[in-house]
């Protein structure tokens, strides 16, 4: 079957809007340590400021997880379009305020409007099942996972450079008010950029009706897409939003069961590559410097980007999205199989050696095919939708599911890593060995994507 064409102009508004997400979540990484001890929260006691780091960072998923669906529900009922736009502009806002906070609570306030605002991805995600078609919705869907890379990567680089910038740039040192909001500059930054967004979508972004039960984005370019035909249709009334019992059918309920299990253990894992990697050798880890891990992720994040835009979708095309994902969840699985080597062939070595270097270049290169899982878990959420009325609140779902086991995920991999070494559980090596079972776990389950699609 010929491929249709992708609506790329549209699938590019989409995709900057997707931008904005990681990009907010991951600028305040460098800098959230220092700025809750400026706070005065911790009452001077330096061992109390990774809880309260904590805090911040989970709020942001924990936000996004209770507003993400009814985000979907709302897009069902009025709109992708108004949504979308509402997005980067309340982003734009709540940076700028949490740049300005002085007061930890005011902090935790604004990273929850930024995990509210950041909430309406499962309707991104839903546009893009919208404008696609079963010959090209994996290579749509393929790119999301390098998105959130480019943001990612993007976030902590904006965060590092541009915070205390009264310190870093002899300029700001003339500014008495960069020296009482240190970190207001890199909060902007990415709150601009969250605002050119919205200008540029306001520009570009186009949307049929406001009724989602038809396809929601036009362009009156769009007849050679073959996936969006023109509509001289007026108006009509909104649709009234489905129910969760319609949303929720058997078949979305293992779709999203087999993607939150997925998203619960790779966010574990993001949690657990830096702990085990800076921690040192006797203890369990491989003493590696900030500035080794930073380099390993630069070039393994460049990598990632190239295999997932030309091997991603093509993938999901030749092996489809069931398959996609067993692959993925068995690529987790080895790379919680390569902690454990990792950790013990550099305790036996007193340093790491090239069999540790080998352990770790099989576990990078397994997690290239991690995050085509992902790619092929949106497909087949878009497949296995209720009806087109349903998609919006499908994806919100799914995206509201996922969004909360994101945010539980980090407190429960550090914590199990901090009990494991702290009291030696099995040798050291209980954390992966938990882990390892719930990718056994997640693998068998992935069996059952093969019976609901076929």
């Amino acid at each position: 079957m010929e491929r249709t064409p992708l609506p790329k102009v549209q699938l590019l508004m989409v995709y900057l809007l997707q931008l904005a997400e990681p990009i907010t979540a991951t600028v305040i990484y460098p800098f959230c340590p220092e700025a809750v001890r400026r706070t005065g929260i911790t009452a001077g006691d330096e061992t109390r400021t990774g809880y309260y780091a904590g805090i911040i960072e989970s709020a942001f998923f924990l936000a996004e997880c209770l507003t993400v669906y009814y985000w979907g529900r709302a897009s069902d009922r009025y709109g992708r379009r108004p949504v979308l736009l509402l997005a980067p502009l309340g982003l734009a806002f709540a940076m700028v305020g949490f740049g300005l906070s002085t007061n930890f609570w005011f902090m935790v306030f604004f990273r929850c409007l930024q995990g509210i605002f950041n909430g309406n991805i499962g309707v991104a995600k839903t546009v893009i099942g919208e404008i696609t078609d079963s010959t090209n919705i994996g290579d749509a869907f393929a790119t999301m996972p390098l998105i959130w890379g480019l943001g990612s990567t993007a976030g902590p680089i904006i965060g590092g450079l541009l915070a205390n910038p009264q310190e870093q740039w002899p300029i700001f040192d003339r500014l008495p008010f960069f020296h009482d909001h240190p970190y207001l500059l890199p909060c902007a930054v990415s709150g601009l950029f969250s605002f050119i967004i919205f200008i540029i979508t306001v520009l570009f972004l186009n949307e049929k009706i406001s009724n989602a039960s038809t396809p929601l984005l036009y362009d009156e370019t769009t007849a050679g897409y073959g996936t969006v035909e023109e509509c001289t249709r007026p108006q009509t009334k909104p649709s009234q939003a489905p129910t969760l019992w319609e949303v929720a059918n058997p078949r979305v309920r293992v779709v999203i069961g087999n993607y939150c299990v997925l998203a619960f253990v790779s966010a574990s894992y993001e949690v657990l590559q830096p702990l085990m990697w800076s921690t040192s050798i006797p203890v369990g880890g491989l003493g590696l410097s900030p500035y080794e891990i930073g380099l390993i992720m630069f070039i393994w994040g460049s990598a990632n980007a190239i295999v997932q835009v030309f091997v991603g979708s093509s993938l999901i095309r030749k092996i489809g999205a069931p398959n996609t994902f067993s692959v993925a969840s068995a690529s987790m699985l080895v790379s919680f199989i390569a902690f454990s080597t990792e950790s013990y062939l550099a305790r036996m070595a007193g340093y790491v050696n090239a069999y540790v270097g080998i352990a770790m270049g099989i576990q990078l290169f397994t997690m290239f095919a991690c995050y085509s899982g992902y790619g092929s878990a949106h497909v087949l959420i878009v497949q296995t939708a209720t009806s087109p009325a349903t998609l919006g609140s499908t994806n919100g779902l799914a995206q509201m599911l996922s969004s909360g086991t994101r945010a539980f995920a980090p407190y429960l991999a550090s914590s199990l890593f901090s009990v494991t070494l702290g009291h030696k559980l099995a040798g050291g090596f209980m954390v992966y060995f938990l882990y390892i079972f719930f990718m056994v776990i997640l693998l068998w389950w992935t069996r059952s994507l093969k019976k609901i699609v076929a």
